[in-house]
């Protein structure tokens, strides 16, 4: 550390580097995304719909339509949104679940709801006359926000629900997608929107004896409400008198593990790392701040959030929230220096002093508010702020002052084995009634795989060994050799961690494609292999700072369990940020001459 920074900083930058390393590498495995089960088979039970009152019962469907939306998440609800401003009619959502929402639909724990400001993250917010009633709104609203798009923009039309897509092939002779369901359906389509989201596949720990524990167990995005009690709210009466294990310490546990505190007889959470806990500060909505807001703030707001706390310099910060905060740490330092290094390689190093300077808050805040010293430090992470996502509440830290409530730190090392009886870990047994497993989705995994289900496109050509060696696409959109199929999410996109504007530029962009089509009389849209290879080389290109990020955090989804791997850039997304994502496409589109597509 050089003498000016020693003279400047409260804390040793080498030193932080150091137990940083050091955090991470104790946490390394070997077996990575393989350490996790498939919710399949023996474990399938995991995975059923415990909110279903009523099934659904139809006869199975052979018919045609123009487009097919697969997935009824805010993705699908804000595509089919867009679909409808721009004049289609034709559109049939098919969702695995009773209803629409994704993720608000299975995630009813107790305490969801968003950690992105509600004023940003939930969609259409001006089309829908709507405003939330609070800062982060919890999952009932969200969920009722989700069913109202739907019903607006009249989607519940065609949909099938209760329904999964089991086969899904391209038919060069009728240039259409023909697909199976498990509900018997032949459905052809002109066009197949793949809105399934990165977030659809609970996985579960893949702990020795996970099958033999005798007690009860269940995953959080299927609460088991008729075992604890209560509903989305807390008051989770039945565990009264109940010894309950939580394993996992993410954004769910964080959410949920303050509700079970407060009811059960004992709880144990089990944690391998950390999350890092800032200030969430949730408040109602301010009605004289409604009153001022002029047609055009959301996507300001959106925008601006998403400019922010993707490393951008902004003029201003509109929302001004703990996802912000090392941002406007960054510009404030960057704005008082008197030769402020501008450079890639100085921008990153100021980015990691201010990235030191949150974390060390961050640390400070468990050590200040949680009683017991060691479970104090035991609960400090020692990582980058965004190896992991970033966590925001204002009662999981203080649950652990609760004398019925233990946390069994692991070290890093996670638990050792599940017996008929409980919990093991250190080498200790912890018995227990009930296991809840906060142990997140599918992420590392396959496209295909995650999903269920398998795409052949032109010629026999399946999607799974096409992205093989690696994902190809154009914009993240299209992939050469599947013809008027177009792909929401992640993969070579422009990531934000408020996911609803990403999907919502996603959305904009393939209405635009199928509108000039429906306009040009095209019947066939597909990307060109040379195209969609230059398309390769830049995510390629620009993930290369991110790779190296990656490589240092500790363990997590956001880098593969820690093997980011060597297509970890052309798997992952866009890596120069979204703002110069969104701009590429639009200038893709006022161009007007559609380069990169074959069309027919």
């Amino acid at each position: 550390m050089s003498s000016d920074t020693a003279d400047t900083l409260a804390f040793d930058p080498d030193r932080l580097r150091d137990r940083y390393r050091a955090e991470r590498d104790r946490r390394l495995r070997s077996d990575g995304n393989e350490q996790y089960l498939a919710v399949t088979g023996e474990l399938g039970h995991y995975v059923d719909d415990p909110y279903v009152e009523t099934a659904i019962e139809r006869e199975p469907l052979n018919d045609e339509v123009e487009i097919v939306i697969i997935g009824g998440g805010f993705g699908g609800l804000i595509a089919g949104a867009r679909l409808r401003e721009s004049g289609f009619e034709d559109i049939r959502i098919i969702e695995k679940a009773a209803d629409f929402g994704g993720t608000w639909y299975w995630n009813r724990y107790p305490g969801a709801q968003c950690d992105i400001e509600a004023y940003v993250y939930l969609p259409l917010l001006e089309e829908m006359g709507y405003l939330p009633t609070e800062k982060y709104a919890h999952q009932p609203e969200i969920r009722r926000h989700a069913v109202a798009i739907a019903k607006q923009y009249k989607l519940y039309d065609k949909a099938c629900l209760q329904t999964r897509v089991t086969d899904m092939r391209w038919e060069e002779t009728s240039q259409r997608w023909r697909l199976a369901t498990d509900r018997g359906d032949t459905i052809c389509a002109r066009y197949v929107l793949m809105s399934t989201g990165p977030l659809n596949q609970p996985k579960l720990p893949g702990i020795p004896g996970i099958t033999g524990f005798r007690g009860h167990t269940f995953h959080t995005s299927r609460w088991d409400y008729a075992y604890t009690g209560g509903d989305s709210s807390g008051g989770l009466d039945k565990l009264a008198d109940k010894r309950v294990a939580v394993i996992g310490t993410g954004a769910t546990a964080v959410q949920c593990v303050p509700h079970l505190g407060a009811a059960a007889k004992q709880l144990y959470v089990f944690q391998r790392t950390p999350s890092s806990i800032d200030e969430r500060g949730n408040s109602p909505t301010d009605r004289q701040w409604a009153s001022t807001l002029e047609p055009g703030w959301h996507q300001d707001r959106v925008s601006n959030f998403s400019t922010v706390v993707t490393g951008n310099l902004a003029d201003r910060d509109l929302v001004a929230d703990g996802w912000t905060d090392l941002f406007r740490k960054l510009m404030f330092n960057f704005q008082h220096a008197e030769n402020p290094d501008l450079s890639p390689a100085g921008i990153a190093r100021a980015m990691e002093l201010a990235d030191f300077e949150k974390m060390e808050e961050i640390r400070a805040r468990a050590e200040a508010l949680v009683n017991d010293p060691d479970t104090a430090e035991a609960l400090k992470p020692w990582y980058r702020q965004f190896c992991k996502r970033p966590c925001f509440h204002d009662e999981y830290l203080l649950t652990f002052n609760r004398p019925n409530v233990s946390l069994v730190d692991t070290a890093g090392k996670g638990v050792d084995r599940i017996t008929a009886k409980g919990v093991v870990a250190n080498g200790v047994e912890y018995e227990v009634d009930c296991i809840i497993y906060a142990t997140g989705f599918e992420v590392g995994t396959g496209f295909v795989s995650r999903n269920g289900y398998e795409i052949c496109g032109v010629e026999g050509l399946h999607l799974s060994q096409k992205w093989d060696p690696g994902v190809s696409t154009l914009h993240g959109l299209q992939s050469n050799g599947f013809p008027n199929c177009f792909f929401m999410g992640n993969l070579q996109s422009g990531f934000s961690p408020n996911f609803t504007h990403m999907l919502d530029e996603n959305a904009r962009h393939i209405t635009h494609i199928l509108a000039h089509a429906r306009d040009a009389g095209w019947s066939r849209i597909e990307a060109t292999a040379a195209a969609e290879q230059g398309w390769v080389r830049a995510c390629q290109e620009t993930a290369r700072d991110i790779g190296d990020f990656f490589e240092q955090c500790t363990p997590g989804y956001y880098n593969n369990e820690g093997k980011p791997g060597e297509r970890s850039g052309q798997n992952s997304w866009y890596g120069g940020g979204c703002d110069e994502y969104f701009r590429i496409l639009a200038q893709w589109r006022a161009a007007g001459d559609f380069e990169g597509l074959t069309v027919s």
